[in-house]
């Protein structure tokens, strides 16, 4: 399972972790002293994969570097902590989630997504093709099985609704992050809270013939699966910092664009031990499109977007009605070519 959703965001963690304070920042260089590189952590939401090729391309060529950066990029032993690492200034970048970012931001967290990354959702309902379950409404009766995730429950509800069906037509199952497993072995009929662009590829190389059921297709206001965020402090302070390290993560996607099978080369060669190789090198492929698919360059988020989802999310009582979509990004980073 590469996704792990924040369904409720440990506060009391977030303002332990602000009481412990960000490191101070690096002295201005005096006349003869030369400007020393800026270090920066960028935590990833899972760990490295196709998703993350960009960034990988923008170490290689030292698109960091030149912009006065030294990026230690790593995963959490708890990816599910990002975002308070992240508003607590204890990280500094972080890759995670639209919907994560204003379940945070109910809860008090303070992050903002400056770059969309993925600009449609990857989150999907899947089933057997040899079930013949193509469609929400052929779910009656079924078994689904789910993560247990609060926001996933959600979607299958809308998706539901969308071909005439509800929650209660179906009986969902939790099965832990254990999704494709279950829905093999026959303990499930569909799933919902895995990837179109990672599960269904590990479950075809078995044998296994998938329907993908795309949420944003089935009633679900479309939305940015993952995004890059930082602190409103950071935002605030350090906004010279945070533009340099978009420009650069910028330039590492757009890099990888150019030649996806080369940027998976780039990630293999960073991360030999832990990259699937055959997965990677067809995943990049359906993920690349959905980097820029709809928008005007790479990295922008549409204001009507954010606004229909959190309405959304308001709609199911998964975040507070003070939640304001309009704080919870900007495009100041990528507004220009």
């Amino acid at each position: 399972m590469n996704r792990l959703i924040i369904a409720t965001v440990a506060v009391a963690g977030f303002f332990a972790l602000a009481a412990c304070g960000g490191e101070e920042a690096t002295p201005t260089p005096g006349p003869t002293q030369a400007a020393a590189p800026v270090e920066v952590s960028l935590a990833l939401d899972w760990f490295p994969n196709s998703n993350h090729v960009g960034i990988f391309e923008a170490l290689d060529r030292g698109y960091f570097t030149e912009r006065g950066l030294e990026v230690n990029v790593y995963t959490p032993a708890d990816p599910s902590t990002i975002l308070q690492t992240v508003g607590a200034g204890r990280d500094d970048f972080g890759i995670s989630y639209q919907p994560d970012v204003l379940l945070a931001r109910s809860e008090g967290v303070p992050v903002v997504s400056v770059l969309g990354i993925v600009q449609h959702p990857l989150n999907s309902l899947m089933a057997l093709e040899d079930s013949g379950i193509d469609r929400p409404g052929l779910l009656k009766g079924k078994k689904v099985g789910f993560a247990g995730i609060p926001v996933d429950e959600g979607l299958l509800d809308t998706m539901l609704e969308q071909d005439g069906l509800d929650l209660e037509d179906v009986e969902l199952v939790n099965v832990g992050f254990d999704l494709a497993p279950a829905l093999l072995g026959g303990t499930v009929d569909a799933m919902i809270g895995a990837y179109w662009t990672h599960e269904s590829i590990l479950m075809e190389k078995e044998g296994f013939r998938i329907n993908i059921l795309r949420i944003e297709e089935w009633g679900v206001p479309d939305y940015y699966e993952l995004v890059l965020v930082v602190s409103e402090e950071t935002l605030a302070e350090r906004k010279d910092v945070v533009d340099r390290f978009v420009q650069a993560f910028r330039a590492g996607f757009e890099a990888a664009a150019q030649d996806t099978q080369a940027s998976v080369t780039t990630l293999l060669d960073a991360n030999p031990e832990s990259v699937n190789e055959e997965l990677e090198r067809e995943g990049v492929e359906l993920l690349a499109p959905m980097w820029t698919e709809g928008a005007p360059r790479f990295g922008w988020q549409e204001s009507a977007r954010w606004e229909s989802y959190t309405e959304w999310m308001k709609s199911r009582g998964l975040i507070r009605d003070s939640v304001e979509a309009a704080a919870a990004f900007t495009n100041e980073f990528v507004a220009g070519e």
